[in-house]
């Protein structure tokens, strides 16, 4: 499949030689999208629009002056009811002021308190009615976390931008923070100073000169879900790339501060050979009759603003991340904050997915630095059990980086034909695309395209915490004839197995193999025959499992099976671990020079995996001995 994939790329990639790949930019693009707003509630995690009403248009005319924290203007919002209605809520600051309400230029009465707005209809809208009501309002937007309505400098002038996830749009428009309520469309006319520009979502229409202002008219014709709308304005310099598609020309708008035209040139230039490479693995473009773009903004990272991405930086894998989400975030968007994995795990795997496929030297190391954020800490899950810290809903860690290697796990378990099918069968469901998904829904595409049932694998990796820490010991006779044991510790107690086929690969100089062993159960015997003599065995040699601290070691017939023994590096120089996988309870400790002597005695509390400090041992060969009621275990090892 990867070689038909890549055969398909129209354009090669652009200026490798600039491209660094930095483990820091994962961190980078979650501090860029952690918005800080407090202790919220969830919203809305349900599969249909709430409070009685469906939003289909929105119409914004905003006043903005970037070198002024303030917004005024209006939004229109058409809506549909869904029950009988006499109230609309909308989410508002109460920072801000409503100057007046109206429904077809008659006044409507409402009462703007607690975070909320509520309008008053005269008589009760039935269900199935269509109607609109415009909202005029001003004021200063509240600060809250990083900043949802920003104001700042760069190269000494005034720049403004907006930044509404999760929890921000209501800080500066009224909107109705619901996932599963998307405006089918949207129109924002955006006034600001001659001398500046206004990103927006979907295609400029026309710049309208007025009296020291100019207006910019962006219409986006999309399903767009409340906290995609954005804008940002200062003296932006304007120019286009575009990614040649096998039926279509997408158009990469870029908005670029002055000084920075040059370098920001030369990566956004890359940003045609990803979107080539998504379409081709996950369908075309979403917005290719509009746009896509970027518009600097002032903060790290970026923001993945439906048509037109905000960036704090320059960087490849940035670019790949906020792009990746017009797919997965935009086009099909977590319908609850609880599944946030469905947006940030994906962008994550999918800038991965550029180094695989476009830039291979860097997808080994990417894999790596995700597998060891992950194991940094021993807990966690990727849902998010508390969606009232928004730093948990943006865990980099768990939302980003686990969230990302379970994909590439589902990956490995279905296969890789299966796996592309499920998740564009996912991104094109009719009741999730241009929509909003929960987690269930990707597992159901999955499980349609492979055959595979995957709620244990969802259990223990989208639900449990922890990871597995693997340890096989292994030998080989002299007619090619293997036999080794698979031991597995889980990291957190939520899971208690983490049934996975494990890869082995076993090689010597000249010949190598992969063997995936089908682990079902812990201690698990294989036995199997190799063509050749092995030296040596590595546990996941490509890295398609969350796992860590493992050891592999090839060990004498006598001590091979469930009553093993293993100790690692042997020869040891300072700690010498000890594992002893099917052992419960505590054991006696003895080590034994070689003339018989105990040179050290003590309780193993933790056989099953526990370091015995040896740097004041002599060098030379010793015996280890473990010992409980009934048995003794011997093993020797060698202190250098």
């Amino acid at each position: 499949m990867r070689a038909t994939l890549l055969s398909l790329l129209l354009l090669p990639l652009c200026s490798q030689a600039q491209i660094v790949y930095d483990h820091a930019v994962l961190d980078e693009i979650v501090q860029g999208e952690q918005r800080g707003h407090g202790s919220l509630t969830l919203r809305s995690a349900s599969g249909s629009p709430t409070r009685g009403f469906d939003v289909t248009y929105h119409r914004f005319e905003w006043n903005l002056d970037p070198s002024v924290r303030a917004i005024s203007g209006s939004v229109a919002t058409h809506f549909t009811t869904t029950t009988d209605l006499d109230t609309l809520w909308f989410d508002l600051s109460d920072s801000l002021t409503v100057y007046d309400v109206t429904r077809n230029g008659v006044a409507l009465p409402f009462v703007h308190a607690s975070e909320r707005l509520a309008i008053v209809f005269p008589t009760t809208l039935t269900t199935g009615t269509s109607d609109s009501v415009t909202v005029s309002y001003a004021g200063v937007p509240p600060t809250t976390g990083f900043g949802s309505f920003e104001t700042g400098t760069h190269n000494g002038t005034p720049v403004l931008w907006t930044l509404s996830e999760p929890y921000g749009a209501s800080d500066w428009w009224p909107s109705k923070e619901d996932l599963f309520d998307k405006a089918d469309s949207i129109d924002l006319f955006v006034s600001v100073p001659y001398g500046n520009r206004a990103a927006g979502n979907g295609v400029l229409v026309d710049s309208i000169p007025g009296n020291a202002q100019v207006t910019y008219h962006w219409k986006h014709r999309h399903p767009i879900a409340y906290y995609l709308v954005a804008t940002a304005v200062t003296n932006y310099v304007a120019y286009s790339d575009f990614a040649i598609l096998p039926n279509d020309t997408v158009e990469v708008l870029n908005y670029v501060y002055p000084e920075e035209v040059q370098d920001a040139q030369n990566m956004t230039a890359q940003c045609a050979s990803q979107i080539q490479l998504f379409s081709q693995l996950f369908g075309t473009y979403p917005f290719a009759d509009e746009k896509y773009g970027h518009a600097r903004f002032g903060w790290g990272g970026g923001m993945e603003h439906q048509t037109m991405t905000f960036m704090g930086a320059w960087s490849y894998e940035l670019m790949a991340h906020e792009l990746a989400h017009q797919w997965f975030g935009d086009k099909v968007t977590c319908g609850s904050w609880e599944d946030i994995w469905l947006n940030e795990g994906f962008a994550t795997y999918l800038s991965g997915l550029c180094y695989e496929f476009l830039i291979p030297q860097y997808w080994y190391p990417f894999k790596q630095g995700r597998i060891n954020n992950v194991i940094s800490q021993p807990d966690g899950s990727v849902f998010v059990t508390d969606t009232t810290d928004v730093g948990r809903i943006f865990s980099g860690r768990l939302s980003y980086a686990k969230g990302a290697m379970v994909l590439h796990m589902s990956r490995w378990v279905c296969g890789d034909s299966a796996w592309f099918a499920g998740v564009g069968n996912y991104l094109n469901d009719p009741d999730i695309a241009y929509g909003s998904a929960l987690t269930f829904q990707l597992q159901d595409h999955l499980e349609a395209s492979s055959g595979v049932d995957l709620d244990g694998f969802m259990a223990d990796w989208f639900i449990g915490e922890g990871y597995p820490t693997y340890t096989l010991p292994w030998s080989q006779d002299a007619n090619g004839n293997v036999d080794l044991t698979l031991y597995q510790s889980p990291s957190h107690p939520s899971v208690d197995f983490f049934e996975l086929p494990v890869p082995v690969r076993f090689k010597n100089a000249n010949t190598d193999t992969l063997i995936v062993l089908n682990n079902t159960v812990n201690g698990e015997v294989f036995s199997f025959n190799l063509p050749f003599q092995a030296d040596s065995a590595q546990l996941d040699p490509d890295l398609w499992l969350i796992s860590g601290q493992n050891i592999v070691t090839r060990v004498s017939d006598a001590v091979q099976g469930d009553d093993a023994v293993v100790l690692f590096p042997n020869p040891a120089t300072n700690m010498l671990t000890i594992r002893m996988p099917s052992a419960t309870g505590a054991l006696q400790l003895r080590v034994l020079d070689a003339l018989g002597r105990a040179v050290r005695t003590g309780t193993l509390t933790n056989p099953q995996s526990s370091d015995l400090d040896v740097s004041a041992l002599p060098t030379g060969a010793y015996l280890l001995e473990l010992r409980d009621a009934d048995r003794t275990w011997t093993q020797r090892f060698v202190k250098e």
